[in-house]
């Protein structure tokens, strides 16, 4: 599987594991201290070919991620489930970790991320749901993510996750239905 875009992973070991799941270039942040020479990288990198933000699920990854949106607006992420990224043995969560199909998974099903106005789901939505305070929100919180492939983030993120993803009213209401399938401490 060829990628267009440049995939930006956190260092070594990612690039070495996405190699083995895609054929693709990558760019490597060093850790969650993103320089500006690597954010221009990623600035060039998304104007001529596109990028596909790919880091850990961790709080160093999810903050690369984050300086990675405001800095350069059109990138599309791709996330992974934390349980996918455990290692066999040691300690560590990080894309290295996963296997190949895992990541292709991830690569294929990346989105675009952008700020909007328009609020289809309020935070009373997130509250209702069980998303928001109480026992088993984390997990639901961990759940949705993964449904709905926009990444797992705390109760106070998961609203400002569901806007710049423009989750739709219908997409969040078929995430829950199947959220309460699963059966996570309802």
């Amino acid at each position: 599987m060829k990628i267009k875009e440049l995939i930006v992973v956190e260092g070594k070991d990612d690039t070495t594991a996405v190699k083995r799941a895609v054929n693709a270039d990558t760019i490597e942040t060093n850790g969650s201290a993103i320089n500006n020479k690597t954010l221009d990288m990623i600035r060039k990198a998304q104007q001529a070919r596109g990028v596909i933000v790919l880091t850990d699920p961790d709080f160093p990854g999810e903050k690369i991620r984050k300086t990675i949106a405001e800095q350069i607006p059109g990138c599309k992420h791709a996330f992974i489930a934390k349980e996918l990224a455990l290692p066999k043995a040691g300690r560590g969560i990080g894309v290295e970790h996963a296997k190949p199909e895992v990541i292709r998974e991830a690569l294929k099903d990346a989105q675009y991320m952008q700020e909007t106005e328009n609020e289809e789901i309020s935070r009373e939505d997130l509250l209702d749901a069980g998303l928001i305070a109480g026992p088993g929100a984390k997990e639901r919180r961990e759940l949705l993510g993964n449904i709905l492939k926009i990444g797992y983030t705390n109760g106070k993120q998961l609203h400002k996750r569901l806007m710049m993803f423009q989750v739709s009213r219908q997409e969040f209401a078929e995430a829950i239905l199947k959220l309460r399938q699963e059966d996570i401490h309802e």
